[in-house]
Protein backbone atom coordinates (compact mmCIF):
# COMPACT_ATOMS: atom_id res chain seq x y z
CA UNK A 1 0.00 0.00 0.00
CA UNK A 2 1.34 3.45 -0.92
CA UNK A 3 1.93 5.99 1.84
CA UNK A 4 -0.80 8.21 0.37
CA UNK A 5 -3.43 5.55 1.16
CA UNK A 6 -2.21 4.77 4.68
CA UNK A 7 -4.91 7.11 6.00
CA UNK A 8 -7.54 4.48 5.12
CA UNK A 9 -6.46 1.66 7.51
CA UNK A 10 -5.46 4.29 10.07
CA UNK A 11 -8.97 5.76 10.03
CA UNK A 12 -10.65 2.35 10.21
CA UNK A 13 -8.51 1.45 13.23
CA UNK A 14 -9.33 4.79 14.85
CA UNK A 15 -13.07 4.27 14.34
CA UNK A 16 -12.99 0.82 15.95
CA UNK A 17 -10.93 2.04 18.91
CA UNK A 18 -13.15 5.09 19.37
CA UNK A 19 -16.28 2.93 19.48
CA UNK A 20 -14.71 0.87 22.26
CA UNK A 21 -13.63 4.01 24.10
CA UNK A 22 -17.10 5.58 23.86
CA UNK A 23 -18.62 2.42 25.34
CA UNK A 24 -16.20 2.62 28.27
CA UNK A 25 -16.83 6.33 28.80
CA UNK A 26 -20.59 5.86 28.67
CA UNK A 27 -20.44 3.41 31.56
CA UNK A 28 -18.19 5.81 33.50
CA UNK A 29 -20.69 8.66 33.02
CA UNK A 30 -23.13 6.93 35.36
CA UNK A 31 -20.45 6.64 38.06
CA UNK A 32 -18.47 9.89 37.90
CA UNK A 33 -20.67 12.21 35.83
CA UNK A 34 -20.18 13.89 32.44
CA UNK A 35 -17.22 16.08 33.40
CA UNK A 36 -15.41 13.25 35.16
CA UNK A 37 -15.94 10.84 32.25
CA UNK A 38 -14.78 13.54 29.85
CA UNK A 39 -11.61 14.09 31.83
CA UNK A 40 -10.49 10.45 32.06
CA UNK A 41 -9.80 10.08 28.33
CA UNK A 42 -7.28 12.92 28.59
CA UNK A 43 -5.74 12.39 32.04
CA UNK A 44 -5.33 8.64 31.56
CA UNK A 45 -4.56 8.96 27.87
CA UNK A 46 -1.59 11.32 28.30
CA UNK A 47 0.88 8.67 29.64
CA UNK A 48 0.12 6.41 26.66
CA UNK A 49 0.59 9.33 24.23
CA UNK A 50 4.01 10.03 25.76
CA UNK A 51 4.93 6.36 25.33
CA UNK A 52 3.81 6.51 21.67
CA UNK A 53 5.94 9.64 21.18
CA UNK A 54 9.00 8.01 22.77
CA UNK A 55 8.64 4.98 20.48
CA UNK A 56 8.31 7.17 17.36
CA UNK A 57 11.32 9.27 18.41
CA UNK A 58 13.44 6.16 18.94
CA UNK A 59 12.35 4.69 15.62
CA UNK A 60 13.05 7.89 13.70
CA UNK A 61 16.26 8.68 15.57
CA UNK A 62 15.33 12.26 16.37
CA UNK A 63 13.68 14.44 18.99
CA UNK A 64 10.16 15.82 18.54
CA UNK A 65 9.87 19.08 16.57
CA UNK A 66 9.55 22.15 18.77
CA UNK A 67 6.19 23.91 18.32
CA UNK A 68 6.12 27.67 17.84
CA UNK A 69 3.47 30.04 19.14
CA UNK A 70 1.23 29.59 16.11
CA UNK A 71 1.27 25.79 16.32
CA UNK A 72 0.65 25.90 20.06
CA UNK A 73 -2.34 28.18 19.53
CA UNK A 74 -3.88 25.94 16.87
CA UNK A 75 -3.35 22.85 19.05
CA UNK A 76 -5.02 24.64 21.97
CA UNK A 77 -8.00 25.44 19.74
CA UNK A 78 -8.34 21.78 18.71
CA UNK A 79 -7.90 20.62 22.32
CA UNK A 80 -10.64 22.87 23.71
CA UNK A 81 -13.02 21.95 20.88
CA UNK A 82 -12.45 18.24 21.60
CA UNK A 83 -13.15 18.71 25.33
CA UNK A 84 -16.44 20.45 24.50
CA UNK A 85 -17.33 17.80 21.89
CA UNK A 86 -16.71 14.91 24.29
CA UNK A 87 -18.78 16.52 27.06
CA UNK A 88 -21.70 17.23 24.69
CA UNK A 89 -21.59 13.66 23.31
CA UNK A 90 -21.63 12.08 26.76
CA UNK A 91 -24.47 14.37 27.85
CA UNK A 92 -26.48 13.25 24.79
CA UNK A 93 -25.75 9.59 25.57
CA UNK A 94 -27.44 9.98 28.94
CA UNK A 95 -30.70 10.79 27.11
CA UNK A 96 -30.60 8.66 23.95
CA UNK A 97 -29.11 5.30 22.98
CA UNK A 98 -25.41 4.84 22.32
CA UNK A 99 -25.99 4.14 18.61
CA UNK A 100 -28.35 7.08 18.00
CA UNK A 101 -26.06 9.54 19.77
CA UNK A 102 -23.14 8.27 17.70
CA UNK A 103 -25.25 8.86 14.58
CA UNK A 104 -26.05 12.43 15.65
CA UNK A 105 -22.36 13.25 16.12
CA UNK A 106 -21.62 11.85 12.66
CA UNK A 107 -23.28 14.82 10.98
CA UNK A 108 -19.68 15.98 11.43
CA UNK A 109 -18.28 15.29 7.90
CA UNK A 110 -20.34 18.00 6.18
CA UNK A 111 -19.29 20.43 8.90
CA UNK A 112 -15.66 19.31 8.56
CA UNK A 113 -15.80 19.86 4.79
CA UNK A 114 -17.17 23.38 5.22
CA UNK A 115 -14.79 24.31 8.05
CA UNK A 116 -11.82 22.76 6.21
CA UNK A 117 -12.55 24.66 3.00
CA UNK A 118 -13.01 27.91 4.93
CA UNK A 119 -10.17 27.63 7.47
CA UNK A 120 -7.53 25.46 5.76
CA UNK A 121 -8.30 25.86 2.07
CA UNK A 122 -8.92 22.10 1.63
CA UNK A 123 -10.52 21.34 -1.74
CA UNK A 124 -12.94 18.45 -2.19
CA UNK A 125 -14.72 18.82 -5.52
CA UNK A 126 -18.39 18.09 -6.22
CA UNK A 127 -18.11 14.26 -6.42
CA UNK A 128 -16.54 13.98 -2.95
CA UNK A 129 -18.94 16.55 -1.53
CA UNK A 130 -21.86 14.50 -2.93
CA UNK A 131 -20.45 11.35 -1.27
CA UNK A 132 -20.24 13.20 2.05
CA UNK A 133 -23.85 14.39 1.73
CA UNK A 134 -25.10 10.86 0.89
CA UNK A 135 -23.29 9.36 3.88
CA UNK A 136 -24.56 12.09 6.18
CA UNK A 137 -28.13 11.56 4.90
CA UNK A 138 -27.73 7.96 6.03
CA UNK A 139 -26.74 9.23 9.48
CA UNK A 140 -29.89 11.35 9.67
CA UNK A 141 -32.02 8.37 8.63
CA UNK A 142 -30.43 6.18 11.30
CA UNK A 143 -30.98 8.78 14.01
CA UNK A 144 -34.61 9.63 13.19
CA UNK A 145 -37.12 7.76 15.32
CA UNK A 146 -40.49 7.05 13.66
CA UNK A 147 -43.43 8.60 15.47
CA UNK A 148 -41.25 10.70 17.75
CA UNK A 149 -42.86 14.05 18.60
CA UNK A 150 -40.84 17.21 18.11
CA UNK A 151 -40.87 18.38 21.73
CA UNK A 152 -38.19 20.38 23.48
CA UNK A 153 -37.22 17.30 25.46
CA UNK A 154 -37.07 15.22 22.29
CA UNK A 155 -34.96 17.79 20.46
CA UNK A 156 -32.49 18.23 23.33
CA UNK A 157 -30.41 15.05 22.72
CA UNK A 158 -30.43 15.73 18.97
CA UNK A 159 -29.21 19.28 19.57
CA UNK A 160 -26.52 18.03 21.95
CA UNK A 161 -25.37 15.34 19.49
CA UNK A 162 -25.27 17.67 16.48
CA UNK A 163 -23.46 20.33 18.54
CA UNK A 164 -20.96 17.63 19.54
CA UNK A 165 -20.50 16.86 15.85
CA UNK A 166 -19.76 20.53 15.15
CA UNK A 167 -17.23 20.67 17.98
CA UNK A 168 -15.59 17.43 16.77
CA UNK A 169 -15.41 18.99 13.29
CA UNK A 170 -13.65 22.08 14.63
CA UNK A 171 -11.33 19.85 16.65
CA UNK A 172 -10.40 17.81 13.57
CA UNK A 173 -9.71 20.97 11.58
CA UNK A 174 -7.65 22.39 14.45
CA UNK A 175 -5.55 19.28 14.86
CA UNK A 176 -4.92 18.89 11.12
CA UNK A 177 -3.84 22.53 11.03
CA UNK A 178 -1.59 21.98 14.06
CA UNK A 179 0.10 18.97 12.42
CA UNK A 180 0.68 20.98 9.25
CA UNK A 181 2.07 23.90 11.28
CA UNK A 182 4.95 21.90 12.77
CA UNK A 183 8.13 23.03 11.04
CA UNK A 184 9.81 19.66 10.55
CA UNK A 185 9.63 15.89 10.98
CA UNK A 186 7.97 13.05 9.10
CA UNK A 187 4.19 12.60 9.18
CA UNK A 188 4.30 10.10 12.06
CA UNK A 189 6.50 12.30 14.25
CA UNK A 190 4.42 15.42 13.62
CA UNK A 191 1.16 13.54 14.29
CA UNK A 192 2.40 11.97 17.53
CA UNK A 193 3.96 15.22 18.79
CA UNK A 194 0.67 17.04 18.25
CA UNK A 195 -1.22 14.25 20.02
CA UNK A 196 1.01 14.43 23.11
CA UNK A 197 0.84 18.23 23.21
CA UNK A 198 -2.94 18.23 22.79
CA UNK A 199 -3.50 15.70 25.57
CA UNK A 200 -1.16 17.62 27.88
CA UNK A 201 -3.13 20.84 27.33
CA UNK A 202 -6.46 19.04 27.81
CA UNK A 203 -5.29 17.35 31.01
CA UNK A 204 -4.02 20.67 32.39
CA UNK A 205 -7.23 22.55 31.54
CA UNK A 206 -9.61 19.94 32.95
CA UNK A 207 -7.57 19.20 36.07
CA UNK A 208 -7.41 22.90 36.99
CA UNK A 209 -11.14 23.25 36.31
CA UNK A 210 -12.07 20.21 38.38
CA UNK A 211 -9.84 21.23 41.30
CA UNK A 212 -11.66 24.56 41.34
CA UNK A 213 -15.22 23.49 40.55
CA UNK A 214 -15.71 19.71 40.81
CA UNK A 215 -13.19 18.01 43.07
CA UNK A 216 -15.58 15.15 43.78
CA UNK A 217 -15.58 14.07 40.12
CA UNK A 218 -11.77 14.20 40.08
CA UNK A 219 -11.56 12.04 43.19
CA UNK A 220 -14.08 9.56 41.73
CA UNK A 221 -12.07 9.32 38.49
CA UNK A 222 -8.98 8.47 40.53
CA UNK A 223 -10.88 5.92 42.60
CA UNK A 224 -12.20 4.26 39.43
CA UNK A 225 -8.76 4.12 37.88
CA UNK A 226 -9.06 0.72 36.22
CA UNK A 227 -11.93 1.49 33.81
CA UNK A 228 -10.54 5.02 33.49
CA UNK A 229 -7.17 3.60 32.45
CA UNK A 230 -8.89 1.49 29.79
CA UNK A 231 -10.74 4.55 28.47
CA UNK A 232 -7.49 6.52 28.46
CA UNK A 233 -5.59 3.89 26.49
CA UNK A 234 -8.39 3.44 23.96
CA UNK A 235 -8.72 7.20 23.57
CA UNK A 236 -4.99 7.74 23.09
CA UNK A 237 -4.71 4.86 20.61
CA UNK A 238 -7.74 6.10 18.65
CA UNK A 239 -6.33 9.64 18.56
CA UNK A 240 -2.96 8.33 17.40
CA UNK A 241 -4.62 6.80 14.33
CA UNK A 242 -6.86 9.84 13.78
CA UNK A 243 -3.80 12.08 13.75
CA UNK A 244 -1.96 9.80 11.31
CA UNK A 245 -4.97 10.18 9.02
CA UNK A 246 -5.02 13.96 9.45
CA UNK A 247 -1.32 14.14 8.58
CA UNK A 248 -1.88 12.37 5.24
CA UNK A 249 -5.19 13.67 3.86
CA UNK A 250 -7.95 16.22 4.46
CA UNK A 251 -9.95 16.07 7.67
CA UNK A 252 -13.13 15.67 5.56
CA UNK A 253 -11.81 12.45 3.98
CA UNK A 254 -10.89 11.03 7.38
CA UNK A 255 -14.16 11.96 9.06
CA UNK A 256 -16.30 10.67 6.21
CA UNK A 257 -14.61 7.26 6.25
CA UNK A 258 -15.06 7.37 10.02
CA UNK A 259 -18.81 7.04 9.46
CA UNK A 260 -18.21 3.28 9.60
CA UNK A 261 -18.38 3.96 13.33
CA UNK A 262 -22.19 4.23 13.01
CA UNK A 263 -22.68 0.56 11.99
CA UNK A 264 -20.11 -0.41 14.61
CA UNK A 265 -22.12 1.46 17.24
CA UNK A 266 -25.31 -0.26 16.05
CA UNK A 267 -23.64 -3.64 16.44
CA UNK A 268 -22.37 -2.73 19.90
CA UNK A 269 -25.81 -1.49 20.95
CA UNK A 270 -27.43 -4.70 19.77
CA UNK A 271 -24.96 -7.01 21.48
CA UNK A 272 -24.26 -5.09 24.67
CA UNK A 273 -27.41 -3.07 25.31
CA UNK A 274 -29.93 -5.39 23.55
CA UNK A 275 -31.10 -2.56 21.26
CA UNK A 276 -32.56 -3.86 17.97
CA UNK A 277 -32.01 -2.53 14.44
CA UNK A 278 -35.00 -1.48 12.30
CA UNK A 279 -35.32 -1.53 8.51
CA UNK A 280 -35.03 2.24 8.44
CA UNK A 281 -31.77 2.07 10.38
CA UNK A 282 -30.47 -0.58 7.97
CA UNK A 283 -31.39 1.69 5.04
CA UNK A 284 -29.53 4.54 6.68
CA UNK A 285 -26.47 2.39 7.21
CA UNK A 286 -26.64 1.37 3.54
CA UNK A 287 -26.47 5.05 2.54
CA UNK A 288 -23.50 5.47 4.85
CA UNK A 289 -21.71 2.53 3.23
CA UNK A 290 -22.47 3.89 -0.28
CA UNK A 291 -21.20 7.37 0.59
CA UNK A 292 -18.03 6.03 2.20
CA UNK A 293 -17.46 3.62 -0.69
CA UNK A 294 -17.71 6.40 -3.27
CA UNK A 295 -15.31 8.52 -1.23
CA UNK A 296 -12.78 5.67 -1.13
CA UNK A 297 -13.07 5.07 -4.89
CA UNK A 298 -12.50 8.77 -5.57
CA UNK A 299 -9.53 8.81 -3.19
CA UNK A 300 -7.66 5.85 -4.70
Amino acid sequence: MSLALLWIPATLAAAALQTARNLTQRSLTEIIGVVGATQVRFLYGLPFALVFLAIVCLASGRLPPVPDGRQLGITLFGAIAQILATALMLAAMRERSFAVTTAYTKTEPVQVALFGAFLLGDTLGWPKLAAIVVATAGVVLVSWKKGEKLTAAGLRPAALGIAAGAAFALSAIGYRGAIQALPEGNFMLRATTTLALGLFLQTLILTVYMLAANRRALVLSLQNWRPSLTAGFLGAAASQFWFIGFSLTTAANVRTLALVEVPLAQLASRRIFAEGTTRRELAGMALIVIGVGVLLILSV
